[in-house]
């Protein structure tokens, strides 16, 4: 089924980040591409921490992750959502598709997923009442296609039951997946656009299904590369990503400027956030971002093979 987005007035765009660590230069990208794809649009541009994994989240992460955002110059609108703090809302979501007969009760192990390569087989469909052992809830998908037109890298189509399976609305933890939360917040804070990293990508489409699931909008999604060490790996803070320096925020900012082939400003204003920012925001060109899922090696510009 393809996924037109819906029209919805204004640019509203947001950076989410998870409070699992400091904020690394693959972090940089990803924010400094959907703010500056926002005020480049006249929009707002939000920042949401999800945190709704209490077992990954670090003390102090997500305070340090706004302090950088700040020294970047990358300064939000309005309030900063925290998703720990929304747990109804996505129970509420969670018990509309019960009652529509569209999710249903799992309690099969990782271990009975590995002889499926992971794709959900629909083992527990017919539960449709919780079981008295421990289990997820699971959206049930059907064979069709989800079709979109990604802002960076193109026509995009994935089969959701060959290639996903039915997929975990709520952990058997009790909390909500990151499929959940993302797109009910999305859709209560008005987001149109998504600008994010291409690690993403395999998400989208059933983030895309369930918004149809729950007759919410489509916003636009564009994916822009991520970068990678030498081995290949994506930065991260499993990869042991370095935080970013805020002394050196407008090096940081030049340097993202040119992984996402954006042009820097000249002479003195190259020395100053608000400056370079400015500059960015007016030459902004999203269609000048490379269009590819990775890039590193030589295909790293100079200034940002010393984060990779």
């Amino acid at each position: 089924m393809s996924a037109e987005p819906t029209s919805v007035l204004g640019y509203v765009g947001r950076f989410a980040p998870s409070p699992t660590g400091p904020l690394h230069f693959g972090s940089l990208l990803g924010a400094l591409a959907s703010f500056l794809d926002a005020r480049a649009n006249n929009g707002r541009w939000l920042v949401r921490i999800e945190d709704i994994d209490p077992l990954r989240e670090v003390a102090g992460a997500a305070a340090d992750i706004l302090n950088c955002l700040r020294s970047h110059g990358l300064c939000w609108d309005g309030e900063v959502w925290y998703q720990s703090r929304r747990s109804e809302f996505y129970r509420a979501a969670v018990e509309q598709l019960l009652a529509a007969d569209q999710a249903f009760y799992c309690s099969c192990s990782r271990s009975e997923l590995v002889d499926s390569g992971g794709i959900y087989t629909g083992r527990c469909r017919a539960c449709r009442q919780a079981p008295s052992i421990p289990y997820a809830i699971r959206l049930q998908v059907d064979a069709g296609d989800i079709v979109f037109n990604d802002g960076i890298q193109g026509p995009i189509r994935q089969n959701m039951a060959r290639e996903v399976g039915d997929f975990v609305l709520f952990r058997k933890e009790s909390l909500a997946a990151y499929q959940l939360a993302v797109v009910i917040d999305d859709a209560a804070q008005g987001v149109t656009h998504i600008v994010r990293g291409s690690d993403l990508l395999d998400s989208t489409a059933r983030q895309i299904f369930l918004q149809q699931r729950l007759k919410l909008h489509t916003p636009h999604y564009a994916h822009i590369p991520v970068i990678a060490n030498r081995s290949g790996q994506k930065l991260s803070k499993q990869t042991l990503a370095p935080a970013l320096v805020a002394a050196a925020a407008p090096q940081n900012l030049l340097a993202a400027l040119e992984f996402l082939n954006q042009p820097p400003p000249a002479g003195d204003a190259r020395n100053s956030v608000e400056q370079i920012l400015s500059w960015a925001v007016a030459h902004w060109q999203l269609a000048r971002i490379p269009r590819r899922l990775s890039r590193s090696g030589a295909d790293l510009p100079a200034a940002c093979r010393q984060f990779a």
